[in-house]
């Protein structure tokens, strides 16, 4: 039986792989940084896990960025807000 990912977890996932590939990081490096495994790295990615803070920030530190970069992609706020209008 397969698992399947939440939307959250694939925006997420989607966003970690593209932070790893333009950096030229394998999931090998990632986990290694990380002290996870590749498959964690592998379900992350494909959206079937969302990491907790401990992993967050060693994500973060592994990717050499901020958390907040990594989480960006689920700030509701920024996805559904409508321009405000200047006065």
């Amino acid at each position: 039986m397969q698992s399947k990912g939440t939307k959250e977890g694939e925006i997420f996932g989607a966003h970690l792989r593209k932070l790893r590939t333009d950096r030229g990081l394998t999931q090998g490096d990632i986990a290694e940084r990380c002290s996870t495994s590749i498959a964690f790295i592998s379900n992350v990615e494909r959206g079937l896990m969302l990491p907790g803070l401990a992993v967050l920030l060693g994500l973060a530190s592994a990717l050499d960025c901020r958390v907040s970069k990594l989480v960006e992609v689920l700030d509701k706020t920024k996805r559904t807000s409508t321009p405000r209008q200047k006065r």
